[in-house]
C-alpha cells in the first residue's frame, strides 16, 4: 500500500541525519496522500541506518494503523492534527537541529535579517508556545502560531516545518538550520539590521515568480 510515497517519506526521513538536523533516532519525516487521506510516517525509535520503506507506518487520520508492524512515531498526534487542519499540507518534518533548536530554547523567533530568510519563508520564523510532547498539544499551537510560513520553532523543544511534498517541508527544515546558524553567529559579532517588511514581501514574491526552472525559457532570434 502507497509503496511510491512510502519511498518518499523514507528518502525524506534519510535526508534529516545527511543534514545533520538530528541525532540518533530523533526527529521524524510524515506524508499525507491526498487521495485517501492516510499517512505515512517514521516508526518510533527505529534508527536512521535501519530505516526500510516497509518499516514506515501508514494510519489514517485519527491515528489508526492501516499497515505496518511497527509503533507510528511518537509525534504522530502531532502531524495528525496538522493535516486535518491545513488541507495545503502533505508534508510534516519534525528536527531537533543544534542551532535553530537553540532560538527554541530561549522562545525567540528569528528574525528576517536575511534575504535569503525573505525568498524562502516570507518573514520571521516564529515561536509556538511549550506543549506537551506526544499530545495534540503541539498540533494545535502549530497550527495557530506557524502563520503562512512553512517553519515554526516550538517552545523548549524544537523545528516542525510543513509543505505541498516532502522535498519542499525537508528543504524548509534544512534552511531553518541553515539562517538559525548565520543569524545566530552574526548576533555574536553586533546587532543586525531586519530587513523592511516591504522588501522581505517583494523578495518573497520574487523568490517565488522567478526562481529556478518554473518558465520555459524564451526563445532567441532564429
Amino acid at each position: 500500500m502507497l509503496e511510491a510515497l512510502r519511498r518518499e517519506v523514507l528518502e525524506g526521513n534519510l535526508m534529516l541525519p545527511r543534514a545533520g538536523l538530528v541525532t540518533w533516532t530523533s526527529g521524524n519525516v510524515s506524508a499525507r496522500d491526498p487521495k485517501t487521506n492516510y499517512v505515512v510516517i517514521k516508526p518510533s525509535g527505529v534508527p536512521y541506518d535501519e530505516l526500510t520503506a516497509e518499516k514506515t507506518v501508514v494510519v489514517d487520520l485519527e491515528g489508526r494503523v492501516i499497515e505496518g508492524h511497527l509503533k507510528p512515531s511518537v509525534d504522530t498526534p502531532t502531524h495528525l492534527y496538522v493535516y486535518r487542519h491545513r488541507q495545503d499540507v502533505n508534508s510534516v518534518v519534525h528536527t531537533h537541529s543544534t542551532f535553530a533548536t537553540a532560538f527554541a530554547a530561549l522562545g525567540r523567533p528569528i528574525p528576517v535579517y536575511l534575504t535569503a530568510m525573505a525568498d524562502e519563508f516570507g518573514g520571521p520564523i516564529p515561536v509556538g508556545a511549550y506543549a506537551e510532547i506526544g499530545s495534540e498539544e503541539i498540533g494545535r499551537e502549530l497550527v495557530r502560531s506557524i502563520g503562512d510560513g512553512p517553519a515554526i520553532l516550538m517552545k523548549n523543544h524544537g523545528v516542525f516545518t510543513v509543505g505541498p511534498t516532502v522535498m519542499s517541508a525537508v528543504k524548509a527544515a534544512v534552511m531553518t538550520e541553515d539562517v538559525a546558524r548565520t543569524v545566530y553567529y552574526a548576533l555574536q559579532m553586533g546587532q543586525p539590521e531586519e530587513i523592511p517588511l516591504e522588501e522581505v514581501e517583494r523578495a518573497h514574491r520574487r523568490y517565488l515568480e522567478k526562481y529556478g526552472q518554473q518558465s520555459p525559457p524564451r526563445e532567441g532570434p532564429t
